[in-house]
């Protein structure tokens, strides 16, 4: 079954109900880091998701792709809305197989910190339905391990 997400704009990164947000100090150029968030294996480095593009190259506003939380117990569809190539790219999502949300958005920032080191800034909002209220524990444990498991593969501190 799918249900349909609300979109949104930029104001919801910050004014959403629930956000959640690391940023991570990473001894690699902002371009590589950048390279790792586009490239097909997006993400690979977190254990509790997987990401397929589906959208040709190359990306920007309007490109699309499917997630999968914990083997595809939730499964979304997420279109950016926001693209600045080299530096960010935001999405909401627009379906996902749970009534867990009204809306979901996420930014992805990468800023340099000099030549050789960057920051990395990844923004998550959330307006849970009752059913994600509920499940707010889980969801807080599933984002902290994406997070733990990026700052582990860019050995960020």
């Amino acid at each position: 079954m799918k249900f349909k997400l609300e979109p949104v704009h930029e104001d919801f990164l910050s004014s959403a109900p629930v956000r959640l947000a690391q940023t991570f100090s990473i001894a690699r150029p902002a371009a590589d880091v950048w390279g790792e968030l586009v490239s097909d294996g997006a993400l690979g480095w977190c254990r509790a998701l997987s990401i397929r593009w589906t959208s040709p190259r190359p990306f920007g506003v309007g490109t699309t792709r499917e997630a999968k939380v914990l083997g595809g117990a939730m499964k979304v569809q997420e279109h950016y809305f926001l693209w600045e190539e080299g530096r960010r790219h935001a999405f909401y999502v627009t379906e996902a197989n749970a009534p867990a949300f009204k809306s979901v958005a996420e930014d992805y920032l990468v800023e340099p910190d000099g030549p050789e080191r960057c920051r990395f800034t990844w923004t998550v909002a959330l307006a849970p339905t009752l059913i994600g209220r509920l499940g707010g524990p889980m969801n807080g444990l599933i984002f902290k391990s994406l997070f733990d498991d990026t700052r582990r593969h860019f050995n960020a501190s």
